[in-house]
């Protein structure tokens, strides 16, 4: 079966695996359904990672204070396939409070898997051609 992957920049990643996020924004729309793998991309400025904290402790957590506390950037895993998750549709409105994309992913059975170091590509793209030399 081909898997597809794609590429989300961390902390997201992070917050698709272990905080409830249920949507990934694109400024695009796309047709597949079913799993795919959640790449960690290699980059993240410390702004991002402060935008992130900022909109989880004041947005999401306080709607769900079993949550945990987002990990320092040096605990993040960079650079590689850290999880998997099912696209159930690609939406233009959503009552999530993760949705604030032209489109969103809706994200469902998302679990994390052992690191596995992956160059990382736009859009989703095929896992085992980027492993190739």
């Amino acid at each position: 079966m081909l898997r597809y992957a794609l590429s989300v920049r961390q902390p997201w990643a992070w917050a698709i695996l272990h905080a409830g996020k249920d949507i990934e924004n694109r400024d695009w729309h796309t047709n597949l359904r079913g799993p795919f793998l959640i790449h960690a991309a290699k980059g993240m400025s410390r702004v991002e990672y402060a935008d992130f904290i900022v909109f989880y402790d004041n947005v999401i957590r306080p709607e769900a204070p079993e949550l945990p506390p987002c990990p320092p950037p040096d605990q993040l895993q960079f650079g590689g396939i850290v999880g998997e998750a099912k696209i159930l549709d690609c939406v233009r409105r959503h009552p999530s409070p993760w949705f604030a994309g032209r489109y969103g992913f809706v994200l469902t059975e998302a679990c994390a898997v052992p690191f596995r170091p992956l160059k990382g590509s736009l859009g989703f793209f095929n896992p085992d051609v980027m492993d190739k030399p």
